[in-house]
């Protein structure tokens, strides 16, 4: 599901001369007007390829962060109640966090005067306001994908498999919409604007198609794409160009559950499916019976599946525990690197589960293949 993926925040980088000088900012806000106590704020942004999670308390309702940057950067701010289960790490997103652009030489204000902290309003620079502008339209799509992410939940806990699956088709269905409505329509239409960047990165989504997203950023602002949003976007692009339907899979090497290393060439000759996934990640585990499935059926007419592991380090024990529990009796391999997994960054691998259909020639014929999609391809490939 579109929904649930692993999100990313933006890193910062050099100007387009040069490393850009870096200026001090300011992010202040009040939570006067939240009626919960609040006892801590926290920002999270990325810097110098460095995920930043920085926290402050709350002092007679207020709280700021400060810090030095050479170029705008993306970021969030979450709040933790006093009242919250210690144990809980969840943001409920939709009260607790708002996201806002940290800008060189501004202050960014976070004033708080509605019950919920992500209700706040957000004022400084053209930057914000114009994630205003964005925001109101996902309002819209958000206030009927919400309900339905709440039933679907509810579904998947009492083992409502067929109602489960119905409502994750229509929350893609309306995260799909709001994707071209909202980034899609915005970026045709202003790509001259100060957040451009960011939101072709919001339309470009996990899955990037070159052929739609790269004359897009062509047209961005020659300034953001010297940014580390910029430069990221471009090195996705690229790597998509080269891992798009009819490209040759590019190949590589990874030490199988055993140590050997198993290369994606020496399986040539068959229709392969390679999968990526991870013990920890919850959606993949929800993915495997749909797989296991797919391999049985198929497996002795010329399809196998080669999965990818971004299993932390040292956590070989967990990634092994997974196959056995989910019977996938095919080969697997792992760097036990995370999301640093070098096949995964070859590949421009953002969110999991995620696959790649290759044929017996090492053409890519198809991509993310969930659900009932894999057994249907495969079914249409070998009737023939």
């Amino acid at each position: 599901m579109k929904k649930i993926l692993v999100l990313a925040l933006l890193a910062t980088s050099a100007a387009v001369f040069g490393q850009a000088v870096s200026k001090p900012w300011l992010v202040s806000g009040s939570v006067k007007g939240i009626k919960d106590t609040i006892e801590k704020v926290f920002i999270v942004y990325m810097h110098d390829d460095a995920r930043v999670i920085d926290s402050v308390r709350v002092k007679n309702g207020t709280f700021s962060f400060r810090g030095s940057f050479g170029e705008p950067v993306k970021a969030m701010v979450y709040v933790k109640y006093a009242s919250a289960n210690p144990a809980s790490k969840q943001i409920n997103y939709d009260r607790d966090a708002v996201s806002i652009f940290i800008q060189p030489s501004a202050e960014t204000i976070i004033a708080c005067v509605k019950n919920n902290f992500a209700e706040a309003e957000i004022k400084g620079g053209a930057l914000n306001t114009e994630l205003q502008k964005i925001e109101e339209g996902e309002k819209k799509y958000d206030a009927k994908i919400t309900p339905l992410y709440d039933a679907y939940s509810a579904a998947r806990r009492d083992k409502q498999k067929g109602l489960a699956d119905s409502l994750e088709k229509q929350i893609d269905a309306l995260d799909s919409a709001k994707t071209e409505d909202v980034y899609g329509t915005y970026i045709k239409t202003n790509p001259a604007s100060p957040i451009a960047v960011f939101v072709l990165q919001d339309y470009a989504g996990y899955q990037i198609d070159a052929d739609k997203i790269e004359p897009l950023y062509n047209k961005l602002p020659k300034e953001q794409k010297a940014y580390a949003a910029g430069k990221s976007l471009q090195s996705k692009i690229d790597i998509a160009k080269l891992t798009g339907i009819g490209k040759t899979a590019p190949d590589f090497s990874q030490a199988d559950t055993l140590g050997n290393q198993v290369s994606l060439t020496s399986l040539r000759g068959k229709y392969i499916l390679l999968d990526f996934w991870a013990s920890w990640c919850g959606p993949c585990r929800r993915e495997n019976p749909n797989v296991v499935a797919a391999f049985n059926k198929f497996k002795d007419k010329g399809f196998s599946i080669l999965s990818v592991s971004l299993d932390q380090p040292g956590a070989k024990d967990k990634w092994l525990k997974a196959i056995h529990d989910d019977r996938l009796t095919w080969t697997h391999v792992s760097d036990l690197k995370f999301w640093d997994n070098a096949v995964a960054k070859q590949y421009g691998i953002q969110s999991i589960p995620q696959n790649l259909l290759i044929d017996p020639t090492g053409k890519i014929v198809a991509k993310d293949l969930r659900g009932d999609d894999l057994v249907n391809k495969l079914s249409g490939i070998f009737a023939n």
